[in-house]
């Protein structure tokens, strides 16, 4: 079994323009006897699911999708040899028999540094591709387009077809080729985004086997 997710914390780094997540104390042992911690943090904070609502007006949010729609079988695409801005491009993509494609760029790696928004990012025109099949994507980095971009085309065109996308992931290096990967967002209401605990077994694993052998 394989945790994909980033912890969050109050140095957890966050989309330029985002609040930031904070964990802090309310309540002590010492204190009070016990210990409860003041949680804040926005919808797209660690890693995360992002619904069509993120960024069309009509999407869909979270909570109009069934629990079911967040355990994918998914394929690990090795793009690991792409560097800062370059892109992915439809030739690059592989046309598996699955629902989520996890782009694999090893750039957690740079997870709470500067350069981790210089990740590489998703073409339109493979964005497309992905939407004309179906497929959810996920991501080792901070979404499939350019940090900072105006107008967000991968999401839109992704969002547009009602795929989802799963993004700060962590861990695909580890991944054999084929997964199922359960990534159940936070129950929240109207939601265009959520955290989610990321978790994968290999698919040859029966669903039914109860391991806790963590990666």
């Amino acid at each position: 079994m394989y945790d994909l997710t980033h912890p969050l914390t109050s140095d957890t780094p966050v989309y330029p323009g985002d609040p930031p997540v904070g964990v802090e104390p309310a309540a002590t042992h010492e204190a009070d006897g016990y210990r409860v911690s003041d949680v804040h943090l926005n919808s797209h904070a660690g890693t995360h699911l992002d619904a069509p609502a993120h960024l069309l007006v009509d999407g869909r949010t979270l909570d109009d999708y069934p629990v079911d729609r967040f355990v994918f079988d998914a394929h690990v695409v090795d793009c690991t040899g792409l560097d800062a801005g370059e892109t992915v491009r439809a030739s690059d993509l592989p046309d598996p028999d699955c629902e989520l494609l996890l782009l694999h760029t090893g750039w957690d790696a740079h997870w709470g540094t500067d350069r981790y928004d210089d990740h590489p990012s998703l073409a339109p025109d493979a964005a497309r591709w992905c939407a004309d099949r179906g497929y959810d994507v996920g991501l080792d980095t901070a979404g499939p387009d350019p940090t900072g971009a105006e107008s967000f085309p991968a999401h839109r065109i992704l969002f547009r077809a009602d795929c989802l996308l799963l993004e700060n992931l962590t861990g695909l290096a580890d991944l054999p080729e084929r997964v199922r990967l359960s990534a159940f967002p936070l129950a929240l209401a109207d939601a265009d985004g959520a955290p989610v605990r990321a978790v994968a077994v290999p698919a040859d694993v029966p669903a039914e086997d109860g391991s806790r052998n963590y990666h």
